[in-house]
């Protein structure tokens, strides 16, 4: 099983300099744990700062060496042609493979700020997907070769479409996507029922499956202290989860709750650090990689 990390981007620090620097931090950790994958999510129009992925990875990429890297476009909300010219650039800084992840998002009001439309984002997705694949394969707009972005990636691109609970999205990414990148907060059994859903689409389909599994995590040398931190945090709501759902102790509990997943054939997990000071963030990050092991062995 693969470990990757995608970093949190929301910062809570009054000061914006000092959450970016965090985030930097955090990458080269990453880098020095030898991990599978560094990606960056999505999200707009937040009450906190939330530091854009585009920019932010394209520093982040000074910082990291050893692995594929991944970037979410909530795509219903961006231009195709934009996303195909963000994606050519970021990818021309490395040589690893680019994960374009993706998915149809959530929210009406922050659709309507964005002058999308939650009802048609299925659609929208689908669609926006073929444009940047046709660009990417120098087809151009609208059957118009001189209507092309530049650059275009060099590498191997993946395509890792979202779905969380809803069996038309997780058919969908058994057909145009290369992985399933299912959600955080499904437990064993609820990652099961849908596992089910793809491998049957991917049978249909005589398409290869690739379940990737994401999760919240918190892993301390401490496992108390990891217990501690993370109960507090699900008391407190955090992001709907259930305890059950993250995973949270030290190295040896964090592979024995991620085991399941594993024997239930996801091949990767993405781990993000859930809400936690820096020096247990930075302390997580550097242990995944001896959760890793101890997986896998």
């Amino acid at each position: 099983m693969r470990v990757g990390l995608s970093i949190a981007s929301a910062s809570f620090e009054s000061d914006p300099y000092v959450g970016a620097q965090s985030i930097i931090e955090r990458a080269r950790e990453a880098n020095r744990a030898e991990l599978d994958l560094l990606s960056l999510g999505d999200h707009h129009l937040t009450p906190i700062n939330y530091f854009q992925n585009v920019p932010m990875l394209g520093r982040l990429l000074a910082e990291w060496e050893v692995g594929p890297v991944g970037c979410l476009f909530l795509l219903p909300l961006w231009n195709p042609v934009l996303v195909a010219e963000q994606v050519g650039t970021l990818a021309a800084l490395t040589k690893a493979t680019f994960v374009v992840q993706t998915g149809v998002g959530d929210g009406a009001e922050i659709f309507k700020g964005m002058g999308a439309s939650v009802k048609t984002r299925g659609a929208d997705l689908e669609e926006k997907i073929a444009i940047i694949k046709s660009l990417f394969a120098k087809n151009g707009i609208g059957g118009s070769s001189g209507l092309q972005v530049n650059p275009i990636p060099m590498q191997n691109i993946e395509w890792w479409i979202g779905a969380s609970t809803s069996k038309e999205g997780i058919r969908r990414a058994a057909r145009i996507g290369d992985a399933w990148y299912s959600a955080p907060f499904l437990d064993a059994s609820k990652a099961r029922e849908l596992l089910e859903c793809y491998l049957e689409a991917c049978v249909g389909l005589n398409k290869k499956p690739r379940p990737v599994i994401r999760k919240d995590v918190i892993v301390l040398k401490d496992g108390n202290r990891a217990e501690e931190l993370g109960g507090r945090l699900i008391e407190k709501g955090y992001r709907g989860m259930q305890r059950d759902a993250v995973i949270v102790g030290n190295p040896e509990q964090a592979a024995e709750q991620l085991r399941p997943y594993k024997e239930l054939g996801f091949t990767e997990v993405t781990c993000r650090c859930m809400t936690i000071p820096q020096k247990e963030a930075i302390e997580t990050i550097s242990l995944l990689a001896e959760v890793r092991s101890l997986i896998n062995s």
